[in-house]
């Protein structure tokens, strides 16, 4: 269960951002999570609710989570295609020569101070 540690990333890197820049309150933040990442969006809203009430500055954070497509490029036809249903092998020339271009990534996307 990685989801428990990405909120402590997510949760200290803002905490950082927000002593930079004398934020008392966090009204939200909005996370980018890829469809293939492997980070399930349901356990980070269990371990958010969870961890925010540990400390002022989240007590009353909202998580908001988007879904970043999982696109896939084939090297020999140069096409892209929707990585979930059909994984590696292209659709259009059947090359297993490609790979993953978005869809594994996380990334804080914004962060609303109060």
């Amino acid at each position: 269960m990685h989801e428990l540690g990405t909120i402590y990333y997510v949760m200290n890197t803002v905490e950082k951002l927000a002593q930079e820049n004398s934020l008392t309150q966090i009204g939200s933040i909005t996370l980018e999570v890829g469809e293939v990442s492997g980070i399930v969006p349901e356990y980070l809203t269990d371990f958010w609710l969870y961890a925010r009430k540990k400390t002022e500055l989240f007590k009353e954070t909202e998580l908001k989570i988007e879904t970043l497509h999982a696109v896939t490029f084939c090297q020999n036809c140069e096409q892209t295609y929707d990585t979930v249903p059909q994984g590696k092998t292209c659709p259009y020339c059947g090359s297993g020569s490609t790979f993953l271009i978005t869809g594994n990534e996380y990334n804080i996307k914004e962060i609303e101070a109060c």
